[in-house]
Parts: C-alpha cells; sequence; structure tokens
C-alpha cells in the first residue's frame, strides 16, 4: 500500500486501540509463558482455557463478554426486503439474525451490507441501494433497545458502552456509485463506510481505470474502505499501489486451503499484512469448509502469513449461503472462539480477531481521510473526461 508506512506512522495517531479485558477472577488466564506443549493438548502461545480440566466454550462465553464480535458482513437487509412482518427484538425464525441470537453470539458490531442482486446496474442499482440504506436506518429506528447507528469507530464504541448493537452501512457495490463521485459522497454522508470495488467499467478485470483511480483517491478522502473481495488480481494489485488507507476482504479465507475464487492466495495475504489491511474469514461452508474446525483453520493460516493484526470475522448469515456444523446462526459465535482458544490463540489475539481489528481499520481510514482533506478538495471528476 502506496506510502502507508509514512502516511499512519504510529497507532498514537490513529487512537488507541480498547485493551483486551481481563478474564473474570474466579478463571485466571494461563501464565503467558506457558505453552500448550505444557499442557498436553497441542501447540500454541500462552492460550487461556487450556488447563486441564478447563471448559473451552465457557471460557469463549466469559472473554466475549468483554470482547465481543464486530461482524463483518451481513445480508440481512436484502433478506428482510421480502418479509411482511417481521420483529428482530422479539425474534425472528425467517431470517438467521435477529437481537437475541446476536446478544447469544456477543456480537457488538454489525456492517450491514448494501450488496444487489446481478444484473443491477445504472440508475436501477443508485435507487436498489438508496432504498435498502432506508429500510437498514428504518429497521434501527424501529429497535433502539437494541441496535445504534454508527458512522466510525467512536460511534461503535458508544454504542457498546450503551449496550447496544452497532449497525455499520457496507459494504455496498461500486454500481451504487453510477460513475458519479457525488453520489459517493451522498451515500458517504448517509453513512456509507465500505465499497466494493467489483462489477463496473472501471474496476474489472482489467484493473483500475483513471477514473477508477480517482475514485479511489476520493474514497480515502472521505474515510470509506475499499473491499476487495472478489475483485480481479489486477484491480487488487492497483488498489494496494494506489491507496492511502487500509483495504478490506469482506468476504475471504486462504485459497490454499480451498480454492474457492473469491478466497486469497498466499502471496496477497502476505502483501495485504505487509499493508496492515484485514481479511475477514467469511463462515460459509463453501469458502471455508462444512466444519467449525475448517474455518479456524482458515483464520490459523491467515494469521500465520499476513499476522494476527490482519484477522477478522465475517459471518455472512443471511446471505444466502450454508454455513459449517456449529456456526448456524448469529448466536454461534462461541463455538468458533472455544475452538480457537483449544488451539492455542493467545487473549490478545482473540481480542484482535473479535474487536480490535475492525476498530483499527476504521481509525486508520478516518485519520487518512482528515490528512487527505486538508490536501485536496472534492473531486469533480467525470468518467467520460478520464476514461474516454
Amino acid at each position: 500500500m502506496a506510502d502507508l508506512q509514512d502516511e499512519l506512522a504510529t497507532a498514537v495517531e490513529v487512537g488507541e486501540l480498547d485493551p483486551p479485558a481481563a478474564w473474570p477472577a474466579s478463571e485466571p488466564p494461563a501464565p503467558a509463558a506457558r505453552s500448550l506443549a505444557d499442557t498436553g493438548t497441542g501447540t500454541g502461545r500462552g492460550a487461556p482455557g487450556n488447563e486441564p480440566g478447563a471448559d473451552p466454550l465457557a471460557r469463549a462465553r466469559a472473554f466475549l463478554v468483554g470482547n465481543p464480535v464486530a461482524d463483518g458482513y451481513t445480508g440481512l437487509p436484502w433478506a428482510l426486503r421480502h418479509l411482511p412482518y417481521f420483529d428482530l427484538e422479539l425474534g425472528e425464525s425467517a431470517v438467521d439474525t435477529d437481537l437475541p441470537r446476536l446478544r447469544e453470539g456477543h456480537v457488538g458490531a454489525l456492517f450491514w451490507s448494501l450488496h444487489l442482486p446481478e444484473g443491477l446496474a445504472g440508475d436501477r442499482a443508485v435507487g436498489a441501494t438508496m432504498e435498502q440504506l432506508d429500510l437498514v436506518k428504518t429497521v434501527v429506528l424501529a429497535h433502539p433497545e437494541g441496535l445504534r447507528m454508527a458512522r466510525g469507530a467512536a460511534e461503535i464504541a458508544d454504542a457498546r458502552n450503551c449496550g447496544r448493537i452497532a449497525v455499520v452501512l457496507g459494504p455496498a457495490g461500486a454500481a451504487a456509485l453510477g460513475d458519479s463521485l457525488g453520489i459517493l459522497r451522498a451515500l458517504h454522508t448517509l453513512g456509507l463506510r465500505i465499497l466494493t470495488l467489483t462489477g463496473v467499467s472501471w474496476a474489472s478485470e482489467a484493473g483500475l481505470t483513471r477514473f477508477g483511480e480517482e475514485v479511489l483517491r476520493e474514497m480515502n478522502r472521505l474515510g470509506v474502505l475499499a473491499d476487495l473481495s472478489g475483485a480481479s488480481d489486477a484491480t487488487v494489485r492497483r488498489v494496494l499501489a494506489v491507496t492511502k488507507a487500509p483495504v478490506l476482504f469482506t468476504r475471504s479465507a486462504a485459497r490454499a486451503l480451498r480454492p474457492h475464487p473469491a478466497n486469497l492466495p498466499d502471496e496477497v495475504l502476505t502483501e495485504l499484512g505487509a499493508a496492515k489491511g484485514l481479511c475477514l474469514v467469511p463462515l460459509t461452508a463453501e469458502q471455508t469448509g462444512p466444519s467449525v474446525r475448517d474455518v479456524a483453520d482458515h483464520l490459523d493460516h491467515v494469521r500465520a502469513l499476513a499476522g494476527a493484526e490482519c484477522v477478522g470475522l465475517s459471518g455472512t448469515y443471511d446471505s444466502g449461503a450454508a454455513h459449517p456444523q456449529d456456526l448456524a446462526d448469529a448466536s454461534c459465535y462461541p463455538h468458533l472462539v472455544a475452538e480457537l482458544i483449544s488451539r492455542g490463540w493467545s487473549t490478545s489475539d482473540l481480542a484482535l480477531l473479535t474487536w480490535g481489528n475492525v476498530q483499527r481499520v476504521l481509525r486508520s481510514a478516518e485519520f487518512t481521510a482528515r490528512a487527505a482533506q486538508q490536501r485536496r478538495p472534492p473531486s469533480c471528476a467525470r468518467i467520460a473526461d478520464l476514461d474516454g
């Protein structure tokens, strides 16, 4: 990522992350220097919950009380469009996500996808995206005791401190812009924080065009994160070269473990780690495998190549995808965290996975935007002027 280390030199500039919550006094963590080899249960680094007789699921639930999950993707907006009536507070059996299950899963923040079915483009895509955005805001207003809109890292933390689940708008598809940077600014004003760079002429198999690079620079200026899940290799390479802010892969696992086209090869995971981006591993059987152990394998692999600060979670619930065993809906995150505890993940790595990494990327994007706004005005570029 171009000049990222120069632009974001210290963590102090982008805000300190919340420290991991301590383990309950009744269940102290294993000493940091103690390895799983000492307990005879595997390999790992100072992982909690591996003492003889400890229950990893109970430890996972205790951990998540202080370190909730920031879930990087839900398809709930599109799913709710087709329901004549729903009540997320009481529970809704027609979807994978409702407030009781989010609370049981200890989800503290949820990114609501504004993606559209294939085939929508132009004015239809712009209009459908605005309708979905309006639906999300309506749902949040109808559930004030459970949900709160959040436009950035600070508002996400505020929602958590008030006992609410933070709702973040995005990702949206690039087609939602209608090739207009004015629409991008309008969507940002309404709360959009992630845009997926696929499915348009300026971000295609051939990579970014000149207009595509201008869109990316304007996203950096606003604080809208680039989502590269499903993007072409050429687009990924060019975005990493041009962007000043971290990038996301909102639904990508390790291609070395499962050869899905949206999963990332090892070299991209290594580049992502160097650029301090974030790979959100989806909890889908198609991309990660049929069991919670398969998902944990992908998390292990991404962490090994990109680093513990570059891996997160993407439930991908209500997207039409099948989910692994023990991860059927949004209530099931403790099962995944318990598996990671049993593998030796440290308290600090788990805290980054569930909450800290998403906060870090959002804060970095906000810092980059403040710096960029001092250097350049809003872009008035048009696709016809740059791409001919």
